[in-house]
This record gives C-alpha cells, structure tokens and sequence, in this order.
C-alpha cells in the first residue's frame, strides 16, 4: 500500500530525550536547536558526559536531568514541560548483553514501560521509541529485549486507541560512526598500524547515518497513529566491504585479521519480516507498519487466514540493495566526522 499525502514535518516545541547524552542524543539535541525547538531535556545517567555536553553546546534552552529509565520518579520529573518524548535509553551492546541479560531486561523493558507510562501520566503529545533491527527474529538477548520493547510500546496504543499520547516505534540498521560501532573501531585500529578484526567479511548489515536517524525519528513524531513502526529504506553491504572503504579513505591498504563472530550475531540482520512488510504503507523513504489490532479472541483469523504475506519477502541484509566499495566510501565521507578523521590525517 502506499500512501501520496504530503506527510508532515513541524518542529516539536519541547522534546524530552532519554539517554540525551548518546551519540543520537548529541545530534537530534542539535538538530532541534537549529530547527528552533525552545525546550531540550536531556535525561541520562552520565554526569560526566551530561557536563562536557553542557560544555560543548552552551545553549541554555537545554535542561539536564541525572536519571535513569528504571526510577520511573526520575523520568516523570524530566518529561514535566516538553510535548515530545524521544526514547533513546539503552543497553546496546550485544556481547555485554549476552552476559548479563537481566540488566538489559531491566533498562530496555521495565525502562520502556517507565517512560510511556510516565508519557501517559504526564499527558505528552508523543513518544518515539528506538528500536534495531536485531530485534527481528533476535537470537541475542539485546534483541529480545529491543522486541519486548516494541511490544510493549504498541501494546499501550492498543488498550486505548483514543489517548492523548501517540507510542509509536522505528527501527534502524547499522548506525555508522555511533558510540561503539564499527567504523571508530577500525578507524583507531588502522592509526595505531594494526590490522582490522573482521568478524565475518560477508556478513551484512544496513548502514545508515546518524543524521538520517534523526531523520527517521522526526518523521515518526509528526506521521505515527498509535502503535505504528517506522523504518528507512536503506541499503546494506557487507562488512568486507566497509572495512575496505575506510581503509582506502586511509590510504592503507586493506589487510584484514578475521576473528569470526562474536556472542549472539547473525550473519545478516533484518529490518521488518514479510509479515510486517504485508499491512505496512509505503511512505517513499520509509515504511509505516501498522499495529497489529488483533485481540485476544483470535476465531477469526483461525477461520479466515491472510494469503497476502506470501506476496512478501523479509527486508533483509542479504538481499537487499548493496553498496559497493565506492557508494560505500560515499555514504562515510558524508559524516562529519570521517571529515575531520580525514583533515586530522592530512588527506582532507
């Protein structure tokens, strides 16, 4: 289905941003203070970083909040005075998850349900949840706990359809040149002359930037009904593949230490299953997939199944559209921050 409305794209007045301090947090706080919003709140449990954040910004529309997504006081506190909820808080890395999976129960499910709880209570306009791919058919337990999440975010829109508060959820890929992704990694690997790990050089994965996250996140606050998902087309490669194109913007040549797959990854990842592909709506650059509005007395669709899914095929890593070394190269030399690795190694 597609939809040819002119979709909508105001500037929040006032925003709340959970884990405001992460990589996604620095840049939606300063894209919104560009667009013009009046009121940040930052909510992290990192004073250090919270007060180089301060240092580095120095705009006193934003507001700094010590807390954490788990003391439900803390985030209701935060969300007192802004519209908007950007839910960004997270246990992200998957080896760490793997071992000590209650903590991510813990921030990422029980902290899920915090915020939108605190949203509905507080009566904010909207809450938008970040999700990742893995949390499609998730074999680890970051995944799982990033699909209880979605779960719970939508199950809110269902019991009451009508509230003030839209949940809504989108879903991403790889974020290049996030705090802790790869591309830093090999970045710092090649400065101090060492070889790149490479986990599986054909694996694959989605790649998309920091500022088309943001992107993504803006356009799910002013298109979302309650319990949509959203998602960006974007392309994959593999990750052979990227760890050549940061090396030739290097000037190294790429010689690679193949250390196999860590705790818990998959060799491609999958952005919505055929399942979702099948009552979502295609919006150009994005997919809205709609909330599933079954209830509990399932008769009907025991009686009358859908044949439409197998039209569909998962969006997945595999096979989908993939860049090569060169449109690779390009997607990087967009970030600012590859820019200026570059000017600090001379070859700018």
């Amino acid at each position: 289905m597609s939809d040819k409305s002119e979709p909508k794209q105001a500037v929040p007045e006032s925003v709340l941003i959970t884990g405001g301090t992460g990589s996604f947090g620095h840049r939606m706080v300063r894209y919104l203070l560009d667009q013009g919003s009046e009121r940040v709140h930052v909510l992290s449990r990192d004073e250090a970083k919270q007060d180089q954040m301060r240092h580095d910004l120095g705009d006193n529309r934003i507001r700094y909040f010590l807390g954490d997504v788990r003391d439900y006081d803390s985030i209701r506190a935060a969300m007192l005075g802004v519209t908007h909820v950007f839910h960004a808080a997270a246990l992200k890395q998957v080896p760490s998850a793997e071992f000590f999976p209650m903590q991510a129960v813990k921030t990422n499910v029980t902290g899920s349900e915090n915020v939108v709880k605190a949203a509905e209570e507080v009566g904010v306009e909207s809450v938008v949840c970040l999700s990742t791919d893995k949390a499609v058919y998730p074999v680890n337990a970051m995944g799982m706990t990033k699909a209880l999440m979605e779960k719970v975010a939508q199950s809110h829109g269902l019991e009451n359809p009508q509230a003030k508060t839209v949940v809504s959820c989108v879903r991403y890929g790889n974020v290049l040149y996030s705090r802790g992704s790869v591309v830093p990694l090999f970045i710092n690997q090649l400065k101090a002359g060492k070889k790149i790990t490479v986990t599986d050089p054909d694996m694959t994965r989605f790649m998309m930037s920091l500022d088309q996250s943001v992107d993504l996140v803006h356009y799910a606050m002013n298109n979302a009904e309650q319990g949509d998902l959203f998602i960006r087309k974007v392309p994959s490669c593999t990750i052979g593949t990227l760890a050549a194109a940061v090396c030739e913007l290097f000037d190294r040549v790429p010689d690679m230490n193949i250390i196999g797959t860590r705790h818990g990854e998959k060799l491609s990842e999958q952005l919505a299953t055929r399942e979702e592909l099948a009552r979502a709506v295609d919006h150009g650059d994005y997919f809205r997939v709609t909330a599933d509005k079954r209830q509990l007395d399932y008769t009907p669709f025991f009686e009358e199944g859908s044949k439409t899914v197998n039209t569909y095929e998962d969006y997945d890593s595999h096979t989908a559209r993939h860049m090569d070394v060169e449109e690779t190269k390009d997607l990087l030399l967009s970030l600012p921050e590859i820019k200026l690795e570059r000017k600090n190694w001379g070859l700018a």
